[in-house]
């Protein structure tokens, strides 16, 4: 079973409610009818009320089960304004420019993640990348121990054997252009944590390079290998569970034959579920090769590093698409010590 059929039966059991601002865009409310006929919670909308409601009824959706909220007529805008001015203050954030900025959904649906009255966000949709990151990056806080947040994209194979039972993650793929060696241990390691939150599997984790085990010292394949060290470091001295190998070559951290004939013996190699790109060039350009050559499902950006689930999405995502991401954010919610049951 691919993975967002399995996060779909965990969230029936422990629903959660995932925040949308472009709540009157079609997508947005075809994935939100699908979550609450599906009973995985509660969606809520942001936008204006009679606009998403002549949206819902092109589309022939009923609203029953999804909240609609209005950031301004909420009861909750003005402690947002006040909460988001003492926040930015020190960067020199005015009460009128923050009282601007609650006006925008994304803004206001990054405060109701941050204030606990959503357990997941989905943005993106209709706004560029940049737009939709930076309430985010702004107001909900890194997790402890990690500088550096990015993302991470999930590809999902619906025969292909490859990864977490044909499921890989792949980072970054949306946030840092050119990460430096301590960036790349972060992102390597705030991604396996994720992935093994979602799969219930030791994370085996591949950082890619142009080369597998070389002894050249050219400077990128340098960064690689110090990455390589510092996360295994970092990982063990943290006791988190998982495999780490690199340089790796994407063949050989796929393909076991491959591994195996270039010599290459360890836990991840020709294992790996999660793969760390080098840089953001080399993770977006693969990640759309495979959506596109090789039909695979693909859910993201999911943010990393974060204390709150959040995804940034991208205009041209579909309705499944938009579904997905807020399943994988939404089991991101869910306590780990919940997740793994019988699905």
């Amino acid at each position: 079973m691919s993975l967002i059929p399995k996060l779909v039966a965990r969230l029936q059991r422990h629903p959660k409610r995932v925040v949308f601002p472009e709540g009157g865009d079609p997508r947005i409310l075809q994935a939100a009818r699908q979550w609450v006929t599906r009973k995985m919670g509660v969606p809520l909308l942001l936008g204006n009320r009679a606009a998403i409601k002549a949206a819902a009824a092109k589309l022939d959706l009923k609203l029953d089960g999804i909240r609609i909220v209005e950031p301004e007529r909420s009861e909750e805008f003005e402690g947002f304004v006040t909460s988001f001015e003492r926040l930015r203050h020190s960067k020199g954030l005015q009460p009128a420019e923050a009282r601007e900025a609650m006006r925008e959904t994304n803004y206001f649906a990054t405060m109701m993640l941050a204030t606990g009255q959503a357990d997941a966000l989905v943005s993106g949709a209709t706004v560029t990348a940049a737009s939709g990151l930076r309430p985010i990056f702004q107001i909900i806080p890194r997790l402890e121990n990690v500088r550096n947040a990015s993302s991470l994209m999930v590809l999902d194979f619906d025969e292909k054997k490859v990864g977490s039972d044909g499921s890989l993650f792949f980072a970054d793929c949306g946030v840092i252009p050119d990460p430096t060696a301590e960036q790349l241990c972060d992102i390597a390691l705030s991604t396996a944590m994720i992935a093994r939150h979602l799969t219930g599997e030791t994370p085996r984790v591949a950082m890619l390079s142009y080369a597998s085990k070389s002894t050249s010292n050219q400077a990128g394949l340098v960064k690689v290998r110090n990455a390589t060290e510092l996360a295994r470091a970092k990982a063990k001295a943290a006791l988190l569970p998982m495999e780490i190998d690199g340089e790796l070559q994407a063949d050989a951290a796929l393909d076991l034959l491959v591994a195996t004939t270039k010599g290459i013996a360890s836990s991840v190699a020709g294992r790996a579920n999660v793969l760390i790109f080098p840089d953001l060039n080399s993770g977006n350009i693969a990640y759309k090769l495979v959506q596109q050559l090789a039909g695979a499902n693909t859910f993201g950006q999911i943010l990393t590093g974060l204390s709150k689930p959040a995804a940034e999405i991208s205009r041209g995502a579909s309705a499944h698409d938009v579904f997905g991401a807020a399943a994988i954010v939404g089991c991101q919610a869910i306590d780990p010590r919940l997740l793994h049951g019988a699905a």
